[in-house]
This record gives structure tokens, C-alpha cells and sequence, in this order.
């Protein structure tokens, strides 16, 4: 089985070529997702996120409030790296044990979508892939993807972008590197060809 860790900045196109890859057949583990699993309410880091970022970042449910919170850790490091701590341990036994029930399935590809692949701490989720795939695009074509997709004012993106690894830190890490400032039929073709790749 071959696992493929996807990694790339905020609105650099890591999900519409995760969403390429599926159709072509690989499965995906989406760490996102998972860290979402990791914070449904009364779990040990929600608490500990409620803990210690104080129980304003609530929705009247009770469940975290991801604008909130991102609010308070993209615009301060160490609150970013208090996060990570919570977040990351668990995060990593839950894709490590899902990877490994997947390679007893006897799938043959699974991609890794992981934003913080290359920034996360000991444990590596970097250490359970086979290859490093990193999506990159222009800054300006990121802040008016931003603003389309997720309605975020340009310093609220400005601050997302500078809270990540650069670009060019990523590409050091990478196997693959994917421009995505194309159309989707070309990013799609580009995404074929490079799956084929993998089939040889």
C-alpha cells in the first residue's frame, strides 16, 4: 500500500486534488476531519481546549467554535503551539490506526490530506507516509479563493497564510510539488498523469 501525505497552505487546492484523487480511487483520510472527531464535546481535548482557551470559543451547543478559536490562535503563535500540543498526539494515533486498518483492508493508495503535515511535532504524521504531495498557488489567488470560500477578510487570510510553514519550507519536504493556479480541467490532467505515475 502507498500512502501519500497531501500537504499545502491554506486555499492552496490540497481538497479539490484530494477530491481528484478519490475519483481516480485512492482513499482518503482527511486530518481535518479527524481533529473534528478529536473535539466532539465532553471529549478529554475538548476539555482541555475549553480549559485553556476559556469557554467563549462555545457555540450556545457546546461545541467549539472554529472561527473563534482560530481567531485567537492565528494571531498568536504560542496559542497556536498550545493548540498543536492538545491536538496533534491524538490526532496522530487516530490516522495511524486508521492507515493501518486500511493496509489490512489491502487498499493500494491512500492519500493523507493533512495542512500541518510538515509542522507538527513528535509523534510525525510525516513519519507514516511514503511521499510528500504539496499544492501550491499564487498569495493572491489564495486570498480570492479565501474570500470566496470561506467569506475571510484579507487580514483574517493574511494571518491564516503567515501562521503556516511558507510555501517554500514545504517544497523542500516535497516528492510532488502541484501548482493548482490553473483551471480544473488542467489541475485534473495533472492530477491523472501523476496518478498514473504511481500505477507504474
Amino acid at each position: 500500500m502507498k500512502v501519500i501525505g497531501l500537504t499545502g497552505g491554506i486555499g492552496s487546492g490540497k481538497s479539490t486534488v484530494s477530491g481528484f484523487l478519490k475519483e481516480l480511487g485512492a482513499v482518503i483520510i482527511d486530518a481535518d476531519r479527524v481533529g473534528h472527531e478529536v473535539l466532539k464535546p465532553d471529549s478529554g481535548a475538548w476539555r482541555e481546549v475549553v480549559a485553556a482557551f476559556g469557554k467563549e470559543i462555545l457555540t450556545p451547543d457546546g461545541d467549539i467554535d472554529r472561527r473563534k478559536l482560530g481567531e485567537i490562535v492565528f494571531a498568536n503563535n504560542e496559542a497556536l503551539a498550545r493548540l498543536n500540543q492538545i491536538m496533534h498526539p491524538r490526532i496522530y494515533a487516530l490516522v495511524k490506526a486508521l492507515i493501518e486498518e486500511y493496509r489490512q483492508q489491502g487498499v493500494g493508495v491512500v492519500v493523507l490530506e493533512a495542512p500541518v503535515l510538515l509542522e507538527a511535532g513528535r509523534p510525525s504524521l510525516l513519519d507514516e507516509v511514503d511521499e510528500v504531495w504539496v499544492t501550491v498557488a499564487p498569495e493572491s489567488t489564495v486570498l480570492k479563493r479565501l474570500k470566496k470560500k470561506l467569506g475571510l477578510s484579507e487580514p483574517e487570510s493574511l494571518a491564516r497564510i503567515r501562521s503556516q510553514l511558507p510555501p517554500e519550507e514545504k517544497i523542500k519536504h516535497a516528492d510532488v510539488v502541484i501548482d493548482t493556479d490553473c483551471s480544473l480541467d488542467e489541475l485534473k490532467s495533472r492530477v491523472k498523469k501523476l496518478w498514473r505515475n504511481l500505477a507504474a
